[in-house]
């Protein structure tokens, strides 16, 4: 048998060494984590400038909570790992997606359920089978439903007459489930929801200057949802904050861009061919900015499930990870008991991650040589 290479390193020592995510480019845990933490900032401030000291201490109460579970799991293991930031993430992660009025136990206990059950119980840091926040968000979801569906009014929308308390994506479900007809917007607006003025005068100027000239008509709305001037989690009312959040880390190659990619594929060419029929339209007429803009689609989908340590190994596993994502989130809009189904859709798909990595990886499995070392 030929000898082995000193500095040659076979799969089976590799996978025995630690458990996954495998990170060669140079990060650390506190370097994914501070990132994800500043990009998320911005969104952070838009919610506590809506719902104002509520929001904060909600915010704070997760966190909190999220750092006192670390330090238990720290006591027992007699180590210290408080200072990787992957509590502290937990924490904001889940205060984020929380609605600004929900009692301070809610964000509490969700979040000491996230690091001591979800991560703490199944090994710590790189052995969780699904990303902390994420089941700290579907545990307070299904325990405390109604708690989870009261929504505020921002505080500078309040005096705009029309407007309900209500998020849009909720709001249109309902609507729907009654038999409305017509167009999302055209829904809200017949409902008697009005939009911002912030809203009303960008639109007229961007008709009027690029639409009008071209014979099109952006309509009023989608301004508000981009901006973020609705009712809905704390960090996740504005999209537009949140796709500049989510292209500095894709830059900065701190998430992986082959997930969030395949959810907007999947997701979106479903909501337009499909999107549209439970509202009496036909084919391809959905409404796919809505449905990005609505709810919390998009900090799921950046944020949670691009976590290294429970998606796919593989591109090719991550790309089948993402398509899954988008289709079960819009099976569960369409079909399920809540208006909104991301954090469900990607828990489930958490539950596939080992057998994608596992039927994915012949492809991207290098080269070895008959005795098993790889070159």
């Amino acid at each position: 048998m030929r000898p082995q290479r000193k500095d040659s390193i076979t799969t089976d020592a590799v996978a025995a060494a630690a458990p996954a995510p495998f990170i060669h480019v140079g990060f650390t845990t506190a370097t994914l984590t501070r990132d994800c933490v500043l990009v998320l900032l911005p969104s952070l401030v838009w919610g506590f400038y809506c719902f104002g000291i509520r929001a904060a201490l909600v915010v704070l109460a997760s966190i909190s909570s999220a750092l006192i579970g670390e330090l238990i799991l720290d006591w027992v293991a007699r180590r210290f790992s408080l200072f990787d930031g992957s509590a502290f993430l937990t924490g904001l992660l889940l205060g984020l997606a929380m609605p600004p009025g929900v009692p301070f136990y809610v964000p509490c206990i969700s979040a000491l359920f996230a690091v001591i059950v979800v991560k703490g119980c199944f090994g710590g840091i790189g052995s969780n089978w699904m990303n902390p926040a994420l089941g700290g968000l579907v545990f307070s979801l299904i325990s405390w439903p109604r708690a989870m569906s009261t929504w505020l009014l921002p505080r500078h929308l309040a005096g705009v007459a029309g407007i309900s308390g209500a998020t849009p994506l909720g709001f249109v479900r309902d609507h729907a489930a009654a038999g409305s007809s017509g167009t999302v917007l055209e829904i809200l607006t017949g409902s008697g929801i009005n939009f911002s003025e912030t809203d009303k005068n960008i639109t007229l100027f961007l008709n009027e200057t690029f639409f009008a000239p071209i014979g099109a008509e952006l309509p009023f709305g989608y301004l508000d949802l981009l901006l973020g001037n609705r009712s809905g989690s704390i960090g996740e009312l504005s999209g537009l904050l949140l796709l500049i959040g989510s292209v500095i880390l894709i830059a900065r190659r701190s998430i992986r861009w082959e997930i969030p990619l395949s959810i907007l594929i999947s997701f979106g060419l479903l909501t337009r061919i499909f999107g549209g029929l439970p509202f009496g339209e036909g084919l391809f007429s959905g409404d796919l900015l809505f449905s990005l803009f609505s709810g919390s689609f998009l900090l799921v989908s950046f944020f949670m499930a691009t976590d290294p340590v429970t998606s796919p190994r593989t591109k090719t596993g991550r790309y089948v990870y993402g398509t899954g994502v988008g289709i079960l989130t819009f099976l569960l809009r369409t079909f399920g008991s809540q208006p909104e189904g991301t954090a469900f859709a990607l828990l489930m798909m958490n539950c596939f991650t080992p057998w994608i990595d596992r039927h994915s990886s012949w492809k991207n499995r290098p080269r070895q040589m008959s005795e098993g070392v790889v070159e």
